[in-house]
Formats: structure tokens, sequence, C-alpha cells
């Protein structure tokens, strides 16, 4: 999708159509860009830039908070529009996927005739542009879904040769696992285009890389993706982060601000029907300095205690050496059981067990009543709202 939230927002607010709009936090917070429209990026704003950043460069944007709900289900409208053509749709992210449309040629037509019919119908049922590359392969398919940006569909040449031509022209950057550390590192060795590669010595670029990035970077320099697009996602973890408006000296409200972080990955857990066994801090200074620290649970868990009490005991091994810019707390090693297994520390499997059906009545009370319903008062109470 193209510039996605700024064009649901353009799309709801027609006076914003034709002007920057800039989704993210508001100029005179702390906080980032997280999208906007083609019209800022002309001023050079861009994604994660800093809100401040952005309006001194672009004064006249419209700053617009970001509304997940209105973009989940402007996602969820595109993505329905998808399946009409295929069943075998990986998601990227909320505004991105692969499709294989292999078996659906003697019904749509050939890959140009399937991506035209797509860019139409999400333009007329919902609203909104997108730009399509195709290809034989993942990562040709991204490639020409950029080269069509914006609102654009981009046909890959076939054959070998005409591949190799028209990847030897890109920056070595546009390759697959070549950030700032392997482009820096490949540019000093005087690696700068996909041709540099394709010419490379196989055994100087090991030496450079190592045996697996190197055979890696090269496959992707001749265009070579076995990849298949994969249909099951699963995210990995799960976390939530805060950045303060101004940064925080104070170890108490650090603290009460890490307890409600927990406590949403909690809620996300438990939905997602998950056990998680790792819990991991993060805190960044005032000086963009962050760390990470991590630990692993007991036993499985998914309740909020459980996700407190370790979040509690990474920040309590901390010293707020600076003053704080964001705290987050996050899980991952998932599972969807648990085998019980007694721990000399940990509470009983039936302590557990009773956190878990408080925690999962809680999660349905602010489902039914709103998420201010039920708050914490205490280290383990809780008052309800009645409206």
């Amino acid at each position: 999708m193209d510039a996605f939230f700024a064009a649901v927002e353009q799309r709801d607010h027609p006076e914003w159509r034709g002007k920057p709009v800039i989704v993210g936090a508001p100029p005179d917070q702390r906080g980032v860009v997280s999208t906007c429209s083609y019209e800022a990026r002309v001023f050079g704003v861009h994604s994660a830039m800093p809100s401040r950043e952005a309006y001194r460069r672009c004064p006249q944007g419209i700053f617009v908070p970001p509304d997940m709900a209105r973009y989940d289900e402007a996602s969820q409208r595109v993505f329905a529009v998808f399946e009409r053509f295929s069943p075998l749709i990986e998601p990227l992210s909320i505004d991105e996927a692969f499709i294989d449309v292999t078996g659906a040629g003697q019904l749509f037509g050939d890959g140009r005739a399937i991506g035209e019919k797509i860019r139409a119908s999400v333009r007329s049922e919902v609203g909104l542009t997108a730009s399509i590359g195709v290809a034989h392969n993942k990562f040709l398919a991204k490639l020409a879904s950029e080269k069509a940006k914006p609102d654009g569909l981009f046909v890959m040449p076939e054959g070998r040769e005409a591949i190799n031509r028209f990847l030897a022209t890109l920056k070595v950057g546009a390759l697959w696992g070549v950030g700032k550390v392997t482009g820096d590192t490949l540019g000093r060795a005087g690696f700068r285009t996909v041709a540099d590669l394709q010419q490379a010595d196989t055994a100087y670029l090991q030496r450079l890389l190592g045996e697996g990035l190197a055979a890696h970077l090269r496959a992707l320099a001749f265009g070579e993706d076995a990849r298949e697009v994969e249909t099951v996602f699963e995210e990995k973890s799960l976390s939530r982060e805060y950045t303060f408006l101004e940064d925080c000296k104070d170890r108490e409200t650090v603290l009460e601000v890490l307890k409600g972080l927990a406590d949403e990955v909690g809620q996300r857990v438990r939905a997602h029907g998950r056990f998680a066994t790792v819990g991991r801090l993060k805190l960044r200074w005032s000086d963009f300095r962050t760390i990470t620290r991590q630990a692993p649970f007991e036993v499985a868990v998914c309740d909020d205690f459980s996700l407190r009490s370790l979040a509690l005991k990474l920040f309590d091994s901390e010293k707020l050496v600076q003053p704080v810019r964001l705290v987050g707390f996050g899980v991952s090693g998932f599972c969807v059981g648990r085998s019980e297994q007694m721990s000399l520390f940990g509470p009983a499997p039936e302590v557990r067990e009773k956190r878990e059906r408080l925690c999962r009545t809680v999660d349905a009370l602010r489902e039914k009543l709103g998420p201010a319903a039920v708050g914490r008062v205490g280290k383990t109470s809780a008052h309800v709202r009645r409206d």
C-alpha cells in the first residue's frame, strides 16, 4: 500500500488530499513520524524521523495521531481483495503481503492482469492505492513493487540475462541482508553496486563477509530466491514501549509505566492463546543509548502477575545512570501449552491457574466495558468502574 496510514487519513478527510499529511506524534511532543504522505516526503520527511524535525522541515504539514482501528479496518478490506485471487498470502505487515498466484492464471490471466485487477479492486472498494510488483520469486517481486511506487505496477523482465541487467544497476543496499554495517564493509572493499557483487571473486567475498552471508548475497545478486510464500505467520515476540514527553529522572514514575506495559503485554499474550518463556526489559537513556536485559520465567506464563514480577526484577537490577527517554517490556519464546514442573521458587500450579483466571476475567471486562473499566490500585487488588 502507498503511504498507508497517511492515505487512509486523506481518504477520510478529502480536504487533506494533495497536502502534506504526517501521521505520528505531535510536533510539540517527544515521538517520531509513523508515516507520511508523498506530499510531505518532498520536504525530506520520512518514517522514524523525530516529529520536531519533521515540523522544522515541513511546518505546513498536517500532523495526525495514529488511528490504528481505522487502519486495521482498511487493511482487512484490502486483504479480503487479495483472498479473491489466491489463498496463498503471506502478510508482511498491516499494509504489505506476498501473494502466490501461480494457480490463478486460468481464472484471472497472467501476473500483470492479476496485478491490475487487484489494484483496481483496492481502489474502487477501499478507496486506496496500491503498488504491485510481479516476478517469479519473492525477492524480485519486492524489488518490482518498490519500482512501481507510487500507485503503479511493474513486471520484472523475464530471462536470466534481463534480470541480471536490471539488478546490476542497483546499489548493494537493495539486497536483503545488507544493513549499515554490511553496507559499510562492502563499500570499503569497493562493492557499491549489485554489478560489483556479480563480478566479485567468490573466495574473496567469503573472506570478507563469511561463507553464509557471501553465498546469500551472491544468490540475490543474480535474482535467485527459493523461499516459498509462507501462509502461516506467527509473531516471535510481543512488546510495548513508552516514550516520555520529557526525560524522566524519577524511578517510581518509570516503574509505574513499566507495570502498565507488562499488563498490556500480558493481555496480548492471552489474546493469542500463548504462553511466554522469556521476558525482556528495554531502557533508552537521554543520550539515546539503549540497553536490553532479559531472563527466563520459571515456567511458561501468560498472567500479569508473573510478567510484572520479572519486569520489576529486571528493572530493580539497573541503576538509572541517566534520565530515561523510553522504557519497554516484551516477551518471547512462545508455546501453546506448557508442561507443569515443580519450581522451588515460583508459585504453585494452582496459584498460577487462579491468577490466569483472574487476568482473563479482567480481559473480558475490559472487552465489554472498555479499557478503563478495570484498574489496579495496589500490588494485587483492583477496582471496577460502574457506569
